[in-house]
């Protein structure tokens, strides 16, 4: 009885699991934002450029709109998602490998600095970078980002972003 139990959860397991994947390959299911737990992925552009040839578009999620429902552990201080994506101009690709940097000045001077990480393709949510940061006090922070992408395109961007 235990072995045929095995049985049934191992296939029942099988089969899940590569429905996510099938449904994760084709964008039809929500995809992790903190890269790890399932949530709609709902974001406004905050700051979006031409530098050298390549559109850069920053969006910032706000996480515990995100996480309605589902509760924000209390031990979780990063309040905002920064997702940066890289678009060659000439070719319309998308430039998702390479290293991006982002400095984040609060509105009490205070600084995080943060390595973005690569999404590749992951899905709906894939050719971008991202990471976390604490948001959490209203007024404006200043935003730089150094970039050095993997076809060789170097460049810098700074803006303001408002909490109200």
């Amino acid at each position: 009885m235990k072995k045929t139990v095995l049985v049934f959860a191992a296939a029942a397991f099988a089969l899940i699991s590569s429905s996510t994947c099938y449904a994760a390959e084709h964008g039809s299911m929500t995809m992790p934002m903190e890269h790890g737990g399932q949530m709609a992925h709902k974001s406004s552009v905050a700051h979006e450029e031409v530098v050298d040839g390549l559109k850069v578009t920053f969006k910032i999620m706000n996480m515990k709109e995100q996480m309605k429902g589902k509760g924000m552990p209390k031990e979780m201080k990063d309040t905002d998602h920064i997702m940066v994506e890289f678009k060659d101009l000439k070719t319309g690709k998308t430039i998702a490998e390479g290293q991006v940097k982002v400095k984040v000045v609060g509105p009490d001077k205070s600084e995080q600095v943060k390595e973005l990480a690569g999404m590749g393709s992951m899905g709906s949510m894939g050719g971008h970078f991202g990471a976390d940061f604490n948001f959490s006090k209203k007024g404006k922070y200043g935003v730089m980002a150094k970039f050095k992408l993997a076809e060789k395109k170097e460049g810098s961007v700074k803006f303001w972003y408002e909490v109200k």
